[in-house]
């Protein structure tokens, strides 16, 4: 009996031995960074970062025509020139002022113009625009071989007339950008403008990247659904720059021989409409009157892309704040006479 007590004792004290083995006490989950805000445009950017914050790289994506950005991220392209209208292109972080609403706010990064570019170019097909198409055709094939980066840059190619339609979606091929211009439609019908910027700037909002449209177009909307107001919001969601090659001018020259535009020929709306545009979105309008000056609008069109900077600012995350329209104010120090361009203000990015 005595023995078979011990026993029990015995197998009692090895299983209080192993329990006490392979109990180990409970760890506090460590806790996880807090994320830092920061957009990613390209590994080879060169990147100026705001003192005290530290940019953290997202991983490299798999397709290399995709470059992510932080969804809160509102960039805002920014071209200084000096009085004599030349590009100043030695600024640092710290000669950048900006303001939202007024009030003075942090940069959380300044990018140069190495960041991809995702480009739309419309095209006004319309019968209005039959004059000088095959011009136009040519020095927008010159644009191409000029501005785009085929390791970097994709381009979209739309027509514009009664319906706008993408003619060659975002490629990298500079072959298939050529044929889709050589191969389009003949000018017919009404010009839905407003319609067809409204669906580029959605179909470039899908993407990541610097988001340029290019209108080659004499501005005149005759048919869009969509209102000038309506246009500028979808502009400024999309995060668009718009440069317009107004073709007024110069097609009114094609017709009556002379170089200067007759008073009663312009459309003063159209015009006041796309230097609008333009001015929200941070871009530019050209009026060339002959094939020289629409050369050089692409060529200043190419120069201004490649002489960029790129502002990276981080909007207040609340959650009330989302889609509320914030005015943009960017200014640069120690530069007397100098100018700068940029988009005037921004919708805050709604949670995804």
């Amino acid at each position: 009996m005595s023995g078979r007590i011990a026993i029990i004792i015995l197998l009692c004290a090895l299983g209080a031995y192993a329990q006490s083995g392979r109990v180990k006490p409970t760890e506090s989950p460590s806790p996880s960074p807090t994320p830092k805000r920061v957009g990613v445009y390209s590994p080879t950017d060169k990147i100026i970062p705001t003192p005290g914050v530290t940019p953290t790289p997202s991983p490299t994506p798999e397709d290399p025509d995709t470059i992510k950005i932080n969804s809160g991220l509102v960039p805002i392209p920014v071209s200084v020139f000096d009085v004599r209208g030349r590009a100043i292109n030695d600024l640092t972080i710290r000669d950048f002022r900006l303001k939202i609403n007024g009030v003075e706010a942090e940069i959380g990064e300044l990018s140069r113009a190495e960041s991809p570019v995702r480009l739309a170019l419309l095209f006004d097909n319309s019968s209005s625009v039959t004059i000088a198409r095959e011009f136009e055709k040519k020095a927008a094939i010159r644009f191409f071989r000029r501005v785009i980066r085929p390791e970097k840059d994709l381009v979209a190619l739309f027509s514009v007339s009664t319906v706008s339609r993408i003619e060659q979606p975002l490629t990298k091929d500079m072959g298939s950008l050529i044929d889709a211009i050589e191969t389009f439609p003949q000018p017919d019908g009404a010009t839905a403008l407003l319609d067809g910027l409204i669906e580029a700037s959605k179909y470039l909002g899908e993407v990541s990247g610097r988001r340029v449209i290019v209108i080659v177009s004499d501005g005149d909307d005759t048919i869009s659904d969509s209102t000038f107001e309506e246009t500028v919001k979808a502009l400024q969601i999309a995060n668009c720059q718009v440069f317009i090659v107004k073709t007024t001018d110069f097609e009114n020259a094609k017709r009556t021989g002379e170089r200067k535009g007759s008073a009663n020929l312009r459309q003063l709306a159209a015009e006041r409409r796309m230097q609008d545009i333009a001015r929200q979105t941070g871009g530019l309008v050209w009026s060339p009157l002959d094939e020289n000056e629409m050369d050089l609008a692409f060529d200043q069109i190419s120069a201004e892309l490649a002489q960029q900077y790129v502002i990276a600012y981080y909007p207040d995350p609340e959650p009330e704040k989302r889609g509320e329209f914030r005015s943009i104010e960017v200014t640069v120090n120690n530069q007397p006479g100098s100018s700068v361009r940029a988009r005037k203000g921004y919708y805050v990015p709604r949670s995804r």
